[in-house]
């Protein structure tokens, strides 16, 4: 099993990655199967389905599907250009698709929201249509966004293609077959991750990748430290990371400052990523949009916080975070509307605890450790978004998520890797519980917080 560091840590757009990047790439991708048709297109449509139907709006999938079916990509993305395209089309009820031409496109009439059952397969389901001139149907896909900007089809979905590519070294698609190669080898779990990688990337291409990655993460916390006013979407939720982080800053050096204050540290960082998320930047999925927060925060609180930390390690980090992020993605989800939050800000405080327990000097089993702490300290935590909006709880649910990674880290290094629960059990046990899981706690805004709100 190989899942690159770049499938995992995507640069794109908030709010959304499987609600907005993944749209807008399946409706790029659609376009590139109608270039390749013997028949030209008139018009087109789509209609959104589960959660994607639910929480849409909240989410900006149908801007994203609008945008995606205009040329747009989510890491070429253009906001200026973006909103006078938009413009253009709900104006002419035309879009300018690349390589196809003018054609027709009225969102109030050619984008549906269908809130009737999901579509079988996954619970974010997109049909994408082509339609002649007289508007019959001529051509139609069926997407589902799976988490983490990652997108198949339906027969993608019903029928995985066979792994690509030349041969990984270290193919483990468990923990326990990722700590066995570790002791079989002699190499840490980033080592093994970066030898994987190295069959796909030159050495040079793959730091220069890693840099790009941090460069964002960190590039969209101090944007998020600089943010001020109010995130759209009618909740009318301040951004608060500015306050904050001025206020911490103001206490630094202070003799009666508290040690807990390094928490509201940890999770200032996290809130600038999700603040800056939530008002549709850029930001990079770690490993979904909605969870972007907490391994950057993570770092940033190595970085800034803990004496002898360096630059030059997050490479480090970041391979050992994706190594578990893969595992969790191949045996269970990333995904809000299949498991609930425990499948993302889980899985992400999982990842971000193993990183920095590597870059801590942390052995293989305790990096495992790490992980299976901050993952089993996230079971069964629902996705109820209110107002279907990526702000309450999610904002501050990241950083709660990195203080966890920061306690599960530094438990792990007070051991010698031994632990009851492996990783691998948790991971199925999540994935158990997301199957039980009832579907108005995944993401459709249907349950628990998104149903429990101030009327006024």
């Amino acid at each position: 099993m190989f899942l690159s560091v770049f499938e995992m840590f995507k640069i794109g757009i908030g709010p959304s990655s499987s609600h907005t990047m993944g749209p807008m790439v399946a409706a790029a991708r659609f376009l590139e199967h109608l270039r390749g048709l013997p028949f030209g297109v008139a018009g087109l449509r789509a209609s959104l389905h589960g959660s994607l139907a639910f929480t849409g709006v909240g989410h900006a999938t149908d801007r994203a599907v609008i945008l995606g079916l205009a040329g747009f990509t989510p890491d070429a993305y253009d906001a200026a250009r973006a909103e006078s395209v938009l413009a253009d089309i709900r104006a002419t009820g035309q879009v300018a698709a690349p390589g196809l031409g003018q054609l027709r496109f009225a969102p109030q009439d050619d984008l549906i929201f269908d809130y009737g059952p999901p579509l079988p397969g996954h619970a974010n389901g997109l049909r994408l249509m082509a339609t002649d001139a007289q508007g019959d149907v001529i051509a139609q896909q069926t997407w589902f966004s799976i988490g983490g900007g990652f997108v198949v089809t339906e027969a993608e979905l019903e029928n995985p293609s066979a792994p690509t590519g030349p041969p990984v070294p270290y193919p483990f698609q468990s923990a326990a077959q990722m700590l066995q190669m570790a002791r079989d080898s002699g190499r840490s779990i980033a080592e093994m991750k970066r030898a994987n990688e190295l069959t796909r990337l030159d050495p040079a291409a793959l730091d220069a990748g890693l840099a790009r990655i941090w460069q964002v993460m960190t590039e969209c916390i101090d944007r998020g430290l600089e943010g001020e006013g109010t995130l759209p979407g009618g909740l009318s939720v301040r951004r608060r990371a500015r306050t904050i982080h001025l206020a911490l800053r103001a206490e630094q050096g202070m003799n009666l400052t508290a040690p807990h204050v390094i928490n509201d540290w940890i999770s200032v960082y996290a809130m600038a990523v999700n603040e800056e998320n939530a008002a549709g930047g850029q930001v990079v999925t770690a490993p979904t949009n909605g969870a972007a927060g907490v391994v950057p925060a993570t770092i940033r609180y190595w970085l800034d916080h803990v004496p002898g930390a360096s630059r030059t390690r997050i490479g480090e980090f970041l391979l050992t975070a994706s190594a578990i992020g893969g595992l969790v993605k191949h045996n269970a989800s990333i995904s809000g509307a299949e498991c609930g939050c425990q499948a993302e800000v889980g899985s992400a405080s999982a990842m971000a605890a193993a990183g920095l327990c590597a870059v801590l000097g942390g052995t293989p089993e305790q990096i495992e450790n790490a992980a299976e702490i901050a993952l089993e300290h996230h079971l069964g935590m629902t996705c109820d978004p209110v107002k279907g909006l990526v702000q309450v709880p999610c904002i501050e649910r990241n950083g709660l998520g990195a203080i966890k990674a920061v306690s599960a880290a530094s438990l792990a290094l007070r051991g010698d890797g031994t632990h009851f629960m492996p990783l691998d059990n948790c991971i199925e046990a999540m994935r158990q519980t997301g199957a039980d899981m009832s579907e108005k706690y995944k993401e459709t805004a249907l349950g628990g917080l998104a149903v429990n709100i101030p009327n006024c």
